[in-house]
C-alpha cells in the first residue's frame, strides 16, 4: 500500500541531501530504506521523478514522496482512555501511562497508544509515518510514562520532525536511580549502538552509533537508615535515541530503580519495611517525562507543559521524603 506525502522545502533545508532530509521527517523508515524507496521512482522534486538519494534540495523545491509500509498488518482501532493534556486543531499533548506501547511492532498490533488514537481520531492525524503511526511524532519507552506530542495534521508533523532534529524541543525527565552520580551534575555526550551480545538492549560505544547528549543534575540524594542511597535525577535530553537516559545511567555507573533491562541484581538486606513495600509496588523504571516545550507548528508561540507524576513513583518519593524529614 502506498501513501503521497507533499513537503515544502524552507531556508533551513537548503542544500541538503534529499534522502536525509526525508528521514529527519519519516521517523517509521531509515535513511537507507528511504534510499530504496527513491531508487524505485517513488519521489517527484518539482514534478520530476528523482533516483538518487544524494540530490540537494532548493528553498521551495515541491516534494512528492510514496511510502510503501513494510508491515503488511493494518492498525485495528481500540477504545481506551487517553490522558490529554492539551489539544487543538494541529496537536494532542498526551500523559503517556506505564506499561503502554507507543506504537505497533514485535507481535503487539492491538495494545498501543497508536490504536487507541486510530479509535478517538480516526483519519484525523498525520500519516507521514504510515498506516501503523498515525499522528506519532516521536515515543517513550514501554515502561517509562510523561508527556508526548501528537500531530494531528502532516504540516505539524513534519515542523515538529524538524524541531526534533534540530534540537530544540526541550524535553526534561525525572527519575530515581541507586546511589549516587558524580559529579552531580553534568552532560553526557557519547556514541550509542545496538548492544553487541544482546541486540535488544542499547550501550555506548567508542567507535560507532549515534550521537547522544543527556545534561544532568541531581536534585535530591536521599541518605536514610536501612535504605540504600538514592538520587532523584532531572535529566533534559538534547537527543532521543533508544533507551538514553537508562543507557547514560548505566554507563555513570549506576541504574534507574525498577530496570530490569539495565539494572544490576541487587541483594539488600535489613530493608525499612515501609520502602521495601513501596520497592516492591514500583511497574518499570521509575522513569517520568515531566515537561515537554517547543515552539507550536502554526501559531509559532513556545508552548510549556508540565505532567503529573504516575502513582507508584510519587508514592516513593513522598516516602523518601518523610523518612528524611
Amino acid at each position: 500500500m502506498k501513501k503521497t506525502i507533499k513537503l515544502l522545502v524552507d531556508q533551513k533545508d537548503n542544500n541538503k541531501r534529499i534522502d536525509v532530509f526525508l528521514s529527519e521527517i519519516i521517523k517509521e523508515f531509515t535513511r537507507s530504506y528511504i534510499k530504496k524507496l527513491i531508487e524505485r521512482k517513488n519521489l517527484l522534486i518539482n514534478g520530476r521523478v528523482i533516483k538518487r538519494g544524494s540530490t540537494k534540495i532548493k528553498v521551495f523545491d515541491s516534494i512528492k514522496f510514496s511510502l510503501e509500509n513494510k508491515e503488511n498488518n493494518k492498525l485495528i482501532p481500540k477504545k481506551m482512555n487517553l490522558n490529554i493534556v492539551y489539544e487543538d486543531k494541529d496537536i494532542l499533548i498526551i500523559n503517556k501511562p506505564k506499561g503502554l506501547v507507543v506504537h505497533p511492532g514485535a507481535g503487539n498490533y492491538y495494545d498501543t497508544l497508536a490504536n487507541g488514537l486510530a479509535y478517538k481520531y480516526r483519519n484525523k492525524l498525520s500519516d507521514i509515518n504510515g498506516d501503523l503511526r498515525p499522528g506519532i511524532v516521536h515515543r517513550i519507552d514501554k515502561e517509562t510514562s510523561g508527556l508526548l506530542v501528537i500531530a494531528k495534521n502532516n504540516f505539524s508533523h513534519a515542523n515538529l520532525s524538524k524541531q526534533f532534529s534540530n534540537h530544540s524541543i526541550k524535553r526534561k525527565y525525572l527519575c530515581l536511580a541507586w546511589g549516587v552520580v558524580r559529579p552531580l551534575k553534568g552532560r553526557i555526550e557519547t556514541l550509542i549502538s545496538r548492544n553487541k551480545k544482546n541486540r535488544q538492549i542499547m550501550a555506548v560505544s567508542e567507535i560507532k552509533g549515534k550521537k547522544a547528549i543527556t545534561n544532568y543534575k541531581t536534585v535530591k540524594i536521599f541518605s536514610l537508615k536501612d535504605i540504600p542511597k538514592i538520587s532523584l535525577i532531572e535529566c533534559e535530553l538534547e537527543t532521543g535515541r533508544t533507551h538514553q537516559i537508562r543507557v547514560h545511567l548505566k554507563y555513570k555507573g549506576t541504574s534507574l530503580i525498577g530496570d530490569n533491562k539495565y539494572g544490576k541484581k541487587y541483594k539488600f538486606k535489613n530493608l525499612n519495611k515501609e520502602f521495601l513495600e513501596a520497592l516492591n509496588n514500583i511497574y518499570g523504571q521509575a522513569l517520568h517525562a515531566k515537561t515537554l516545550e517547543f515552539i507550536h507548528p502554526s501559531t509559532n508561540k513556545w508552548m510549556s507543559f508540565d505532567s503529573n507524576m504516575p502513582n507508584d513513583f510519587k508514592k516513593m518519593l513522598n516516602l523518601l521524603n518523610k523518612l528524611g524529614s
